[in-house]
């Protein structure tokens, strides 16, 4: 399986530089384990925290199931996929509509009974939301 790497801007104006596959899932890992933050994630959209979900699955090395990406995007963000009567269950039915219109921008390829996978537009759209969750202290 292919492992795609999160491009962000870089310091040279034009001209992104790429993360490393260890420096990427060293920033997901502070995601995971830092809950005092876990709010700042509310202003960004639905559609770009099931990107960086996908992309979380996609640097674990495993294949992004719909089952893998319900549970990566709620242990990520359990606010905006859980519930809202039952916040400690993920809620499938918030991915559903998201993931045909991103797959309609192309940005994701793949359905819910095979696996997703993201786009070269996917790839620099993750990059993008990395940069604004980690200004945002989340990462």
């Amino acid at each position: 399986m292919r492992i795609s790497k999160i491009l962000v801007p870089g310091s040279n104006p034009g001209a992104p530089a790429k993360f490393s596959l260890k420096t990427s899932k060293m920033f997901l890992k502070k995601a995971k384990k830092n809950k005092s933050n876990l709010f700042i994630y509310k202003k960004t959209s639905i559609n770009d925290l099931i990107l960086f979900g996908i992309n979380s699955v996609i640097l674990d090395r495993r294949e992004c199931t719909f089952e893998r990406l319900i549970k990566e995007c709620f242990d990520l963000f359990p606010e905006a996929f859980g519930f809202s009567e039952y916040p400690q269950w993920p809620d499938s039915r918030k991915l559903d509509r998201p993931l045909r219109t991103l797959r309609k921008r192309k940005l994701i390829i793949g359905d819910p009974t095979g696996a997703f996978s993201l786009t070269k537009q996917g790839r620099k759209r993750v990059a993008e939301i990395t940069k604004i969750l980690r200004q945002g202290k989340l990462l």
